[in-house]
């Protein structure tokens, strides 16, 4: 479905872009892809592997901020996936304006900016946090969740379409639990600090949230949220996959963090409906305001949710394994494993 398309990542260079773009030139035949980030040491690095001249790729430097350069940036652009975000919940908690301005300013320039140049379709990352918010960040993606699905009000005469997927936790991710605890164990720390033995969480491959994208892209028709069904974990028994010999010290929850988190509230599942395709389900919020008619018949004869459905990390009927989560962290056998067992 990207073939022959040009596609533009905000926040291009962060763990989904890097990801991202390994993929799209991995299975497709994209006629150019646009990373567009305010790093210029990490463009640099990004395109020592893929440099412009052998990849239909191109790197530019820009602040979604900044309304003027996301126009210059959409030009002609088909497929837009805004990543870009304040993400480390202290940081946002202490620079809660920055947030703001990144988060929900960032978003809104980015609607408005892929009306005016006409963009096929737009689809926002969120996360698990924007529901039922316990800290600033959470309440920054749920206010980017809302005037997303608002944007499509806003289209007019034009056929822009915004949608946003919303996951829980990547494994792997700059920021995610698993590489702090890899990083204790390799050093030789076997004391792993667990803010409560009780604390679940949600768990999604970076692929798998790359192909929740190009899901969306393909059947978004305007307002919806996305979310995958994925399983859920323990806390003290991701310990346990990471380093089976290991200790926990418990800290105590920190200022704005869940005990569990909630991928679908319950007043949200009554507007929702569940996808299956193979082996894969895959939830949709629909929009509860009036949306246009092309929702309602896209989705009209889907089953519903039934009242009182939430989808809630420590009322999850899927769980990791030690085993699982280990085979999600490294999937294929490295070079020395592979020579391990030739021998």
């Amino acid at each position: 479905m990207l073939d022959g398309k040009t596609i533009l990542v905000t926040g291009g260079t962060g763990t989904f872009g890097k990801a991202f773009v390994r993929y799209a030139f991995s299975n497709f035949n994209v006629k150019k892809l646009i990373i567009f980030s305010r790093d210029e040491y990490k463009q640099y690095e990004m395109a020592k592997h893929y440099p412009p001249d052998k990849y239909p790729i191109r790197y530019f430097l820009g602040d979604v901020r900044d309304y003027q350069r996301l126009l210059r940036a959409f030009e002609g652009v088909d497929f837009v996936i805004h990543a870009a975000a304040l993400k480390q919940v202290p940081a946002a908690e202490y620079n809660p304006f920055e947030a703001v301005k990144t988060n929900i300013i960032g978003a809104e320039n980015v609607i408005n900016a892929a009306i005016e140049k006409g963009v096929k379709k737009v689809i926002a990352i969120s996360t698990d946090k924007a529901v039922n918010p316990a800290n600033l960040y959470g309440a920054t993606k749920l206010v980017m969740e809302k005037i997303f699905v608002a944007g499509n009000s806003y289209v007019g005469a034009k056929d822009t379409v915004f949608a946003v997927v919303r996951y829980g936790n990547v494994v792997g991710s700059r920021g995610s639990v698993i590489p702090f605890f890899m990083d204790l164990r390799d050093r030789g720390q076997h004391l792993y600090p667990v803010t409560d033995p009780r604390m679940t969480r949600f768990w999604i491959t970076i692929e798998q949230g790359i192909e929740l994208v190009l899901f969306a892209l393909k059947e978004a028709v305007g307002g919806e949220i996305f979310v995958p069904k994925i399983p859920s974990m323990k806390i003290v028994d991701l310990v346990k996959a990471i380093d089976p010999a290991g200790e926990i010290k418990i800290t105590g929850i920190r200022p704005g963090e869940k005990l569990h988190e909630v991928l679908i509230s319950e007043d949200e599942g009554r507007n929702v409906v569940r996808l299956r395709k193979a082996d894969k389900t895959i939830y949709v919020v629909l929009p509860q305001f009036p949306p246009r008619q092309i929702v309602v018949e896209k989705y009209k004869n889907y089953e519903r949710m039934p009242e009182g459905f939430r989808f809630k990390s420590d009322e999850n009927d899927w769980w990791l394994t030690p085993e699982e989560l280990r085979y999600m962290i490294n999937p294929e056998p490295t070079s020395v494993e592979v020579e391990a067992v030739a021998r």
